[in-house]
């Protein structure tokens, strides 16, 4: 199989090639800006690697993971709105360099355009392909609606946040992984269990990302840590704090993450040390621990050759294991 590098170039060189010089210029031109962003594609590397583990021509899913990329971006687009986030990946976000209305148009147009992209599929796996995208597209917007839910809600369990990391965040990775290996001609039973491995991986991701954010080598991280904090976001350390704090601690918490007026530093160290009182960041990583074997579990159960699923292996070791 082609290395994770290697599509990446691949990936990225054919990215650019997308029309986006169309009119009126304000709806494409934020479209464009946002491509050019970058990042890890990881997503739709793995539907390029879930084709070519299949039938060994991973450009046959090159429409599909398109469509992945864009679906992604259409929610980064809108989900900066929602959180009013002024800079995405080092730079302005859509909204904030345009404005909100442009942004929600881009953001729609983006959405429309994936669709034109995942249905480029042969007849005898478009049903099934289209399922998979609009059954993913429908669960991302649930767990985006719990996840504004629980902003106002101090009664959020590990088990809530865990089902809203899951369709906000693990359900993509799987459906990225799943439509690949359908385009690639595996058996649904094949595809299910690459689903699987690609939602269990994605819930370490999003784990290590919350670890990240409050515990990262800032030089390494590429940012200020500690911003999860000062916006008061449940994330799984909050949440696992505030189950396992004693009265005061508990109590200590609520009130760094009630008060709009606490100085961030103070808030960020005095956070830090109540989750590191409660040993939150060790639970936190038996938990990455443990949905990272269940996902090589699930890699594991597919009848292919060990040499042939290495490839996947290693970009599931590079999203739980590492620094930014």
């Amino acid at each position: 199989m082609k290395n994770y590098e290697s599509l990446i170039k691949y990936f990225e060189d054919q990215l650019t090639k997308i029309a986006c010089n169309g009119e009126p210029t304000e709806l494409y031109s934020p479209i464009k800006y946002t491509l050019s962003f970058g990042g890890k594609r990881i997503r739709p590397v793995t539907t390029l690697m879930g084709c070519e583990l299949f039938c060994g021509d991973y450009e046959k899913a090159l429409p599909q993971a398109i469509a992945i990329e864009l679906f992604h971006n259409f929610t980064l687009i809108h989900d900066d709105i929602m959180d009013n986030a002024p800079i995405r990946r080092g730079q302005e976000t859509v909204f904030k360099k345009w404005n909100p209305n442009i942004a929600i148009l881009s953001g729609d147009t983006l959405f429309a355009m994936a669709y034109q992209y995942a249905q480029q599929a042969d007849k005898e796996i478009l049903k099934d392909t289209l399922s998979v995208f609009n059954q993913t597209a429908i669960e991302v917007c649930e767990g985006q609606q719990f996840d504004l839910n629980y902003e106002s809600s101090n009664d959020v369990s590990v088990d809530d946040y865990i089902k809203m990391i899951r369709l906000k965040t693990g359900v993509l990775f799987g459906a990225s992984l799943k439509i690949g290996a359908l385009v690639g001609g595996a058996s649904n039973e094949e595809a299910n269990l690459l689903y699987d491995f690609g939602v269990n991986i994605g819930l370490g991701f999003q784990l290590k990302d919350d670890l990240l954010d409050t515990f990262g080598n800032e030089g390494i991280f590429g940012k200020k840590t500690g911003g999860d904090i000062v916006t008061n976001k449940k994330t799984f350390l909050y949440i696992k704090a505030l189950e396992t704090a004693d009265d005061e601690g508990r109590e200590e918490l609520l009130s760094l993450y009630n008060t709009v007026d606490t100085e961030p530093d103070y808030k960020i160290e005095a956070t830090k040390k109540l989750f590191l009182k409660y040993k939150v960041d060790m639970a936190a990583n038996e938990e990455i621990d443990k949905y990272f074997k269940v996902g090589m579990e699930c890699l594991d159960m597919i009848k292919l050759s060990d040499e042939n699923k290495q490839q996947l292996r290693e970009v599931a070791v590079k999203m739980i294991d590492r620094n930014k």
